[in-house]
């Protein structure tokens, strides 16, 4: 029974209807207004840049040079805290005297197009001369300092005709030296492609340190982007024959040989503890 109903039963007359009660605020005013949305974790952000950079990517594709800007701009202002690192993590305790340094490798994310890690070494430690074939990559030294060093593969002229003093073709190759230095962090991304700007490189800790990669695309076995290693020698060292290079120009070139993966090197995985990406 309504309580117009009711009301009018009491009074035993006529019935009239109560006059209504009307809102002032229609319902659309009483909407509470909707929060704005939060803004990007940097590592989110980094995320969906690099889902954007390779987009249309592939073995040996370079991104358009815009978004090559775009991504560097993301990672140079990327910090350790952004990813969860201190530098008191058991990553980077200085190794035991007779030790190899550990090497730990934080996962972050992978997918087909790309893939972003970090890699914390404690003093001393050394990721191997090796290559990245194919790919595009971009390397941000997040803590500590290291020391670089990079190559290139010199000119096709020059490796065809090199031989040795009987007349064989060595078992090594003429690379050009790209980078030899050392880096401090905060310093700016480094970027490698797949035929230039040192694509095969070698990271060695003189402090304990943290370096963040994004390739792209990643390493990938069945589609013939597997990792080589190499030894590399001074130019001056090998009595290679049929190499045209000046004089004065002999140390910025090497010759880099093939090698298995070293038995020393021990890389370890460790779960990702820094803000989570969302796909």
């Amino acid at each position: 029974m309504g309580i117009e109903r009711f009301l009018a039963d009491r009074k035993g007359n006529e019935f009239c209807e109560l006059p209504k009660v009307t809102n002032s605020k229609s319902k659309k005013n009483r909407r509470r207004p909707k929060k704005p949305p939060l803004p990007l974790s940097p590592v989110q952000r980094l995320f969906e840049t690099c889902k954007q950079v390779f987009s249309f990517g592939g073995t040996g594709t370079v991104p358009p040079s815009n978004y090559v800007e775009q991504l560097r701009s993301v990672l140079d202002s990327l910090k350790p805290v952004d990813v969860g690192l201190t530098p008191d993590m058991p990553y980077f305790r200085a190794t035991p005297p007779g030790r190899t340094p550990a090497i730990t490798y934080l996962h972050v994310f992978e997918c087909d197009s790309f893939s972003i890690g970090i890699f914390c070494l404690p003093p001393g430690g050394v990721i191997p001369l090796h290559n990245h074939p194919g790919m595009t990559v971009f390397s941000k030294l997040l803590l500590g300092s290291m020391h670089i060093k990079a190559y290139d593969w010199a000119s096709d002229m020059l490796c065809n005709t090199a031989t040795n003093a009987n007349g064989e073709v060595p078992h090594v190759r003429l690379a050009t030296v790209k980078v030899d230095s050392d880096f401090t962090a905060p310093c700016g991304t480094s970027i490698l492609y797949p035929a230039t700007g040192g694509n095969m490189h070698c990271f060695t800790a003189l402090t304990a340190c943290a370096v963040l990669d994004v390739l792209g695309p990643p390493y990938s076995d069945p589609d013939g982007r597997h990792c080589t290693y190499y030894l590399d020698y001074p130019f001056a060292r090998l009595p290679v024959d049929g190499v045209a290079v000046p004089e004065e120009e002999r140390e910025s070139y090497a010759w880099l040989k093939e090698r298995e993966k070293p038995k020393d090197l021990t890389v370890v995985g460790a779960k990702y503890r820094g803000p989570k990406i969302v796909d």
